[in-house]
């Protein structure tokens, strides 16, 4: 065994890459299961949101409405399982007798599935990059209400994966202009003119503040286009 072996078996690492081997196994059967899952569900539309806003606030009306009136145009809903805008998208999916998928992670200090998640499509998952494989592959459209960083990270991913031809094209929109418009500013004056992005990449985003609008850019969008997984 070299020097370099030796401390590495000191140090435990020799068992960390052991682990992660084994680790590959239930990764793949995340995948499996949310493959054999969700490819059944048809056409449906992912909503973001945060898990911290209560049933009493304008949020939480407005993404059930939102979904509500998804489900009336003929797409299912998928949340990420848990509370707040969650819930209320899985609600307003449940009310319309809609498709209402669920896909739930394993957090410390949340969440719970909430209860308007049909039975047959609720998902657990413990990592984070296997559950936005499958927002991103079984969705049409993403519908992206006030949320906190994770919020951020699933919208970015979204654009990055369009920007860069990995995904087909699907609308992405940003609901709230006074939650979102301060961070459009800043990527227009900041990274449009530094020529990070190119002007055609704000194209990618739609700004919405009312259901009709949501569904509206939802519609037009797929009046030029067809309905097929993204990626």
């Amino acid at each position: 065994m070299s020097p370099e072996e030796r401390r590495l078996e000191a140090k435990g690492w020799n068992e960390v890459v052991v682990n992660d081997s084994w680790m590959v196994f239930k990764i793949m059967a995340e995948f499996v299961e949310g493959f054999q899952t969700l490819q059944k569900i048809g056409p449906c539309v992912s909503i973001f949101g945060s898990a911290r806003v209560e049933a009493s606030h304008p949020f939480y009306s407005l993404a059930e409405e939102i979904a509500y009136q998804i489900t009336q145009e003929g797409f299912g809903v998928i949340s990420g399982g848990g509370g707040g805008i969650m819930e209320a998208a899985n609600r307003g999916a449940k009310r319309g007798m809609g498709k209402s998928v669920g896909l739930n992670i394993e957090l410390p200090f949340e969440q719970d599935a909430n209860p308007y998640i049909d039975k047959d499509k609720l998902l657990h998952f413990d990592y984070f990059f296997v559950r936005k494989v499958m927002f991103m592959k079984y969705a049409q459209g993403f519908v992206i209400l006030p949320g906190g960083f994770g919020t951020l990270d699933e919208t970015f991913e979204a654009i990055t994966l369009v920007q860069t031809g990995k995904s087909e094209r699907f609308p992405i929109i940003l609901v709230g202009t006074d939650y979102w418009s301060g961070l459009l500013d800043w990527v227009k004056d900041r990274m449009l003119s530094e020529k990070m992005i190119s002007p055609n990449d704000l194209d990618l985003i739609k700004l919405c503040d009312t259901p009709e609008e949501v569904v509206h850019e939802i519609g037009s969008f797929y009046k030029k286009s067809n309905l097929r997984p993204n990626f």
